[in-house]
């Protein structure tokens, strides 16, 4: 048997039904769901040190448990000692249970751990149903060792929906129990 996520249970059981119901959708593919979440962080410190990838790299697998994708610039830079080819970030693409088990994560563990949290922002949804947020720490997820990192690095994180509006966008998020101001 598979393993599927607690909030996709969760959202097959009750949220379908209460989404669908508040914004009047009778045709079940039209409410909105998780498509994928995009975790980037970047790599400004890699243009003077070589090892740095393969540190950010370790961080962003231990965060998301999936391998990152080393995105590299594609024009250069001579403003910013940037040459086509090099290092610039690292990113990862979730979907399916990866998808939730990180959402899951997110809202319970890092976000509570943050120092001052008081929500976040409704205003960062893009007009199209997906929401974007950053994150000034790696270190407030519990997979990484505090006594292991040279530097702490902020990371973006990028939720697709499949909404069409940011009020369909916001519902969905707040179902899932997203600390929305």
């Amino acid at each position: 048997m598979a393993y599927v996520s607690r909030l996709k249970t969760l959202y097959d059981a009750t949220g379908k039904k209460q989404l669908g119901e508040k914004f009047g959708h009778t045709n079940p593919m039209k409410i909105a769901k998780l498509e994928k979440v995009v975790v980037s962080m970047s790599l400004k410190d890699a243009i003077t040190d070589s090892k740095l990838v393969d540190q950010v790299v370790s961080e962003l697998m231990l965060i998301t448990g999936q391998k990152p994708v080393v995105t590299k610039a594609k024009q250069s830079i001579a403003g910013f000692k940037l040459r086509e080819g090099m290092p610039v970030g690292c990113m990862v693409t979730l979907r399916k249970s990866m998808m939730y088990d990180f959402i899951d994560r997110l809202i319970n563990i890092a976000l509570p751990r943050v120092k001052d949290f008081r929500g976040i922002s409704g205003k960062q949804f893009d007009g199209k149903g997906n929401f974007s947020m950053g994150l000034k720490e790696q270190i407030v997820f519990p997979e990484i060792n505090y006594d292991r990192i040279d530097k702490i690095r902020g990371m973006n994180i990028a939720i697709v929906t499949s909404a069409k509006t940011n009020e369909e966008a916001k519902a969905l998020l707040e179902f899932f129990n997203f600390p929305l101001n």
